[in-house]
């Protein structure tokens, strides 16, 4: 449904009028959807493999068995489960521009002078990644360390007969094993960053300056606020088709099988 509307004029007011490509030619032209696009492939390129790499040594430490695992385990996970508007009205006081925000208090304990960070368009975006980086860590934590218990420990026995070192273990047993929750992880949380919606409504609203707006956010407004329902219906096919492409290509990165 979403396909045909995104060839026709829809308010949803009045009947759909066929338009065309119309929608289509209006999204190749329009600088703040490109933009919104940009800012969501930044947020997956920097924030997804810099939590998947956090996640994955935060699960082989507690695979270790060390003590205190549950708590450990319990408090990194609770962002994953607490409501995401709790969540960015702790970050707007951290990340508050003037002297009451935590990170301010902390810079300015070493001399440093004071930041926007959410307030400057430089600054916005890579304040929302940092968010969603900590956000994201105790889910994919917690699926890496039920895969690393679930491999075979007589494929360990057998490398330490063989003599290999704990780093040639690593890479040669732990890494391949891993493989397919790797890109479980990797293709669920593309999705989940080009889904990225509330987060950026409650902290953002996309600004400064559209430097933090994404794609979910733009067909959102297109269609809720400008009531432009078949332009934001082609926003998300555009939406679609790129999630479909970027998960082919997670495949064929994470050597990802039918099996």
């Amino acid at each position: 449904m979403s396909i045909i509307l995104s060839f026709t004029n829809y308010d949803m007011l009045n009947p759909p009028e066929f338009s065309g490509i119309e929608n289509y030619v209006t999204l190749a032209n329009d600088p703040v959807f490109w933009k919104a696009l940009g800012n969501n492939f930044i947020m997956a390129i920097v924030g997804i493999p810099i939590s998947m790499l956090i996640s994955l040594a935060l699960a082989v430490m507690l695979n270790q068995g060390l003590r205190g695992n549950s708590i450990f385990r319990t408090a990194v996970f609770l962002p994953h489960v607490t409501a995401t508007v709790a969540i960015a009205m702790i970050w707007l006081w951290i990340y508050s521009p003037g002297g009451n925000g935590l990170f301010n208090i902390v810079l300015s304990f070493f001399g440093l002078p004071n930041q926007a960070f959410l307030a400057s368009p430089s600054q916005a975006l890579a304040s929302v990644i940092l968010v969603t980086i900590w956000q994201g860590i105790g889910l994919k934590m917690m699926i890496y360390l039920a895969s690393l218990q679930g491999i075979d420990q007589q494929l360990y026995e057998a490398a330490d007969i063989d003599g290999a070192s704990a780093v040639q273990k690593f890479f040669r047993i732990t890494i391949p094993m891993l493989k397919p929750v790797t890109f479980f992880i990797l293709v669920t949380s593309i999705v989940g960053n080009f889904q990225t919606f509330d987060l950026i409504y409650n902290l953002t609203n996309g600004g400064p300056a559209n430097s933090t707006t994404v794609i979910t956010y733009q067909i959102y407004q297109t269609a809720f606020q400008q009531f432009r329902m078949g332009l934001a219906t082609a926003q998300s096919v555009v939406l679609l088709v790129v999630l479909v492409v970027l998960t082919i290509v997670s495949r064929k990165v994470t050597g990802g099988k039918d099996d």
